[in-house]
């Protein structure tokens, strides 16, 4: 397995850095099943970023105009994305978006029976009057709002403040989510967040992806009352298709024809 690691001072880096990295390190390979079945891709076997800024502004990556290579994500997009990320609105024909599996699921859908006696509750539960709060008033399950909860009435030094997006139901889903959690910590005063991807499009997913994962976490960093702090993003799944394949090629030959001339 080929295991890279990328450093990158901020969103725009790390997008820059990750794409011509996967250039000169990743895999190409046949899809069997899934998006673009039959088409080729290339891909990391396994990439870790750390992203010492992410909250810097251009949150996304922009391609100098006279390449003649249109950015990867509009300017706009963020816009419609972060509702998707942070609120459990679904639309007609979708069976989940990130921000339902993470602030809107019914506890009766999550919570078996087995596990709804006193006993049970005594030995499980961790904070019980929170659940007494959820379950009784069969209300819904918003971890993002948990999590703040937790950090600024629980301390902020444990490992179980993750948001969980997978669940063992979408091996059956012909398009199981892609982000899978967001693990978090607050370090030094800092919240940190810990994505993982099992599939992931470099060219226009990952820049959307990482800024609105960073909008939300100065959200939730801001209510906490802590700074905010670093992304370590990884993923077995990092890929580009043959299209962006193309334009990644481009980009990065007119950068170095750049860098040559000393422009």
């Amino acid at each position: 397995m080929n295991l890279q690691f990328i450093e990158a001072r901020d969103l725009g880096d790390a997008w820059f850095q990750t794409l011509y990295r996967i250039l000169e390190q990743g895999t190409v390979f046949k899809i069997d099943r899934g998006s673009y079945e039959g088409q080729k891709r290339l891909e990391f076997d396994w990439v870790t970023i750390q992203i010492r800024n992410p909250g810097v502004r251009p949150l996304l990556p922009q391609i100098e105009s006279h390449y003649n290579i249109p950015n990867p994500v509009s300017d706009d997009y963020l816009d419609s994305y972060v509702p998707y990320l942070m609120t459990g609105e679904l639309k007609p024909g979708e069976s989940y978006t990130y921000g339902q599996r993470m602030t809107n699921i019914l506890v009766s859908n999550i919570w078996s029976t087995t596990y709804n006696s006193k006993e049970y509750k005594d030995i499980l539960i961790q904070d019980k009057e929170v659940w007494e709060k959820i379950h009784n008033n069969d209300e819904i399950l918003n971890q993002i709002e948990l999590l703040i909860w937790t950090y600024k009435n629980k301390g902020h030094r444990n490992n179980q403040m993750i948001l969980q997006v997978g669940q063992p139901t979408d091996i059956l889903l012909q398009d199981p989510p892609c982000l899978r959690h967001i693990d978090t910590r607050i370090q030094d005063g800092k919240l940190h967040f810990y994505p993982y991807f099992r599939s992931w499009d470099l060219w226009g997913g990952f820049p959307a992806n990482l800024a609105g994962i960073q909008i939300m976490k100065e959200y939730i960093a801001s209510e906490i009352g802590v700074e905010d702090g670093e992304i370590i993003a990884s993923s077995k799944g990092l890929h580009l298709y043959d299209y962006s394949f193309d334009l990644a090629k481009v980009l990065r030959m007119k950068e170095d024809m750049e860098l040559k001339e000393g422009k």
